[in-house]
């Protein structure tokens, strides 16, 4: 499986952009805030309906203009799909498939699957909880349909219960009347979703656990574990203990939008034990682990988006990477990096058909004759 064609309108900094993709190693050079990493991001929205970077859409609608438009050509079993994205100000969201409407884009997430490593992963580390939900959320939305649907689903919900707090506070009554339905919802698709985020993080281990060891050559222990409060007790029950102080602050204190994940080395939290070394180890093996993970569950190679990693790794991290691409481990791969000179050496010693675009802010050359 692989991109063939992308084609840019007002989309953040192009106001029109073609390019056409090798199903190999695609490199895009430029200074930074050149557009490099928004070719990156336009692949990760016809793959997951929605940018890597901004979450509002219209954030990514180019300056003093009303609406973008994403266009890419996906080749996967001999079959070519167009698959079309385009976001105006005070409009729907429209994404399409050979120009046939999805009725709900959790129809479309999973069949054409990326994964991007990025410098903004560190935040993985560095933030909090909720990147860390949303990464695994990401990942198990691509292979189940019924969980993308209950996380939906259960997000609804939560406003609702929110909102009742909220207007129960104002009028100064708690009606547990009221309060009730929304806990038995929540309640029920909380449990849910729990169960199949423990699962997943049980199986996942073992393979963030493998990479880790394979780019670090390092002798430290790391894991990370699931932490919930329905490791406390039944959710149903945690919510109607909760309803007086919930009532009071106007806000569901309890459920699964509270889980988080504690990423450790040698017992300890990353964040703050691990050296900048270890984490970077740390997180390329999650990202790798997810592709593998991908890869295996959905039984195809997700395309892999490599942003300016080139400059935030050091020669070890990269020659394993490059050992993974050498050895066609991965599929189709889209770089980025800010040294034409040193993307051309690395990238030209791997015996895989190649392109190289120069990028410079907004435009796009002809392919470079890098093979000199």
């Amino acid at each position: 499986m692989h991109i063939s064609h992308l084609h840019l309108v007002n989309f953040k900094n192009y106001e029109e952009a073609d390019v056409s993709l090798v199903d190999g190693i695609n490199g895009f050079v430029g200074p930074n805030g050149s557009g490099k990493t928004n070719i990156l991001d336009a692949i990760y929205y016809l793959s997951m309906c929605k940018s890597y970077l901004n979450v509002l859409d219209r954030q990514n609608i180019r300056f003093n203009e009303h609406f973008f438009s994403i266009m890419g050509d996906w080749i996967k079993d001999e079959q070519v799909a167009q698959i079309h994205c385009a976001v105006k100000l005070n409009a729907k969201k429209v994404f399409r498939k050979n120009k046939k409407e999805y009725d709900k884009l959790a129809d479309h997430i999973g069949q054409y699957p990326v994964v991007m490593i990025s410098p903004y992963d560190r935040d993985l580390i560095a933030e909090g909880s909720e990147l860390r939900r949303r990464w695994m959320d990401g990942i198990l939305s691509q292979l189940d349909r019924e969980y993308l649907d209950q996380i939906q689903r259960y997000s609804k919900v939560l406003d609702q219960r929110n909102a009742l707090l909220k207007n129960m506070h104002e009028y100064r009554l708690f009606d547990k009347e009221s309060i009730e339905p929304w806990n038995v919802q929540l309640a029920a698709l909380g449990t849910e979703i729990h169960q199949k985020r423990s699962s997943f993080v049980q199986q996942f281990i073992p393979y963030f656990q493998q990479f880790y060891e394979n780019i670090s050559s390092g002798s430290e222990q790391v894991a990370f574990t699931y932490k919930s409060q329905l490791e406390e007790g039944n959710l149903l029950e945690l919510l109607v203990q909760s309803e007086r102080r919930d009532a009071i602050t106007q806000y569901t204190h309890v459920g699964t939008h509270k889980d988080d994940l504690l990423f450790t080395i040698n017992d300890h939290p990353v964040k703050k034990f691990g050296s900048q070394g270890q984490q970077k180890s740390y997180i390329i093996a999650l990202r790798l682990a997810q592709y593998e993970w991908l890869k295996i569950h959905l039984n195809m190679k997700p395309v892999l988006l490599l942003d300016d990693i080139f400059d935030k790794l050091d020669s070890l991290r990269v020659a394993k990477l490059l050992e993974l691409v050498s050895n066609n481990y991965f599929g189709q791969v889209v770089v980025t990096d800010t040294d034409e000179e040193r993307l051309a050496r690395i990238l030209n010693e791997l015996p895989i058909q190649k392109k190289f675009y120069r990028v410079n802010f907004g435009t796009i050359s002809e392919p470079l004759n890098t093979d000199k």
